[in-house]
Parts: structure tokens; C-alpha cells; sequence
């Protein structure tokens, strides 16, 4: 988990009360130096400061996003207004704290994020080994998956491919195998994650 605020004595307590609940904390003063520690493809999340010294919290937390980088985002500002707020949430943020905010709302809004954090570095997983069954597929393998997921018979791929139905289930199975599908349905659920995500 990190923390980035320029007021060393609220940051400093506020890593104090997220240590005393079992986090492993990482205190940041400004935007500049979080980016080049090197820790923000880390799992965790950012529990920020919108007003920082160099760049707001709102403009990393787009540089973030903008990079690929998922890391869940905590807002907290003492100068918090609507127009702010709304583009913190609208840009993804977890929640936005007022200081001073109660405890127990941090410590709420920062378990949702180590939460979100959790499931979006499953689905990143899942994604990374689906592409990775997918490229195991031979030239040959892809087409006849093309056509299966198209609900396309084993003679009807035979023809539009040009080779006996016997080669076709054989290479039908195999991309069932490579694949890790126990269905049709499964085959399909997996292609289109594929393609939503390409």
C-alpha cells in the first residue's frame, strides 16, 4: 500500500494507523517520487492526496490509467470540492475522503480497494494464461477455432477448409485440449474474453 501527501505529520499517522491494522505502507511526499520508486506496477493501492507539490493527484491518477496501470486510487483532500470529486470517481477512484475524514471510512475504503486490486490481478492473470493457451495453437488449429466458435459444423468446417472431417475433429480436439475447454460453451466464453480485451 502507498501513501502520497506532502504533509509529513498527517502522513506519517496515517501510516501509522494502516501498519497497526497489518498493512505493509510505502510514504510518498510527492507524485515524482512514487513514479520513480518503481512501485506502481506493485500490488496494493494508493491511498492520495489530491493538492501535491508538483503534479495534483487527479492528473497521476490519469497518468496511471493512462500507463495501463490499474492500482486502485484512495482520493483525500482538505480542499476537496464537487468538481473535483466527480473526476476523481469518474476517473475510477475507489472513494474520496474529506479531511478530516474517521478512521474507520479509511480503512473501509481501503480494504474495497485491496479488494479490487486483488480481483483485477486474477483477471489480469487469467487473461495473460488465456493468451498464452491461444498461441499454442497452430496456423491450422486457429482456423478450425475460428469456425467452431462460429457454431459451424465439423463438415461444414471440412469443406470450407478443404480437408476430410476426420482431420477437422482432430484438430478440433486439440484446440479443445490446448485450450483447457471442457465445453463448446467454455471454447466460446474463452474467445470472446479474447477479443474483448485485443
Amino acid at each position: 500500500m502507498h501513501i502520497i501527501d506532502d504533509d509529513e505529520g498527517f502522513r506519517v499517522a496515517l501510516g501509522e494507523l494502516l501498519i497497526s491494522e497489518g498493512h505493509n505502507v510505502r510514504q510518498f511526499r510527492a507524485a515524482e517520487e512514487f513514479i520513480k520508486s518503481g512501485n506502481a506496477r506493485s500490488p496494493g493501492c494508493l491511498v492520495l492526496d489530491v493538492c501535491l507539490p508538483d503534479v495534483s493527484g487527479i492528473d497521476l491518477q490519469r497518468r496511471l490509467i493512462d500507463s495501463g496501470i490499474l492500482m486502485p486510487v484512495v482520493l483525500m483532500s482538505g480542499q476537496g470540492d464537487i468538481p473535483t470529486t466527480v473526476q476523481g470517481m469518474k476517473a475510477g477512484a475507489v472513494d474520496f475522503l474529506p479531511k478530516p475524514f474517521d478512521d474507520q471510512h479509511l480503512l473501509t475504503a481501503v480494504t474495497s480497494a485491496l479488494s479490487l486490486d486483488a480481483e483485477n490481478r486474477a483477471q489480469e492473470k487469467e487473461f495473460a494464461d488465456l493468451k498464452e493457451r491461444l498461441s499454442s495453437l497452430s496456423a491450422r488449429e486457429r482456423e478450425v477455432l475460428s469456425h467452431v466458435v462460429e457454431g459451424q459444423m465439423n463438415k461444414q468446417i471440412a469443406f470450407k477448409m478443404a480437408i476430410s472431417e476426420i482431420t477437422v475433429k482432430i484438430h478440433r480436439s486439440n484446440v479443445m485440449k490446448k485450450m483447457g475447454a471442457r465445453s463448446l460453451a467454455a471454447l466460446v466464453r474463452m474467445t470472446e474474453a479474447l477479443r474483448n480485451r485485443s
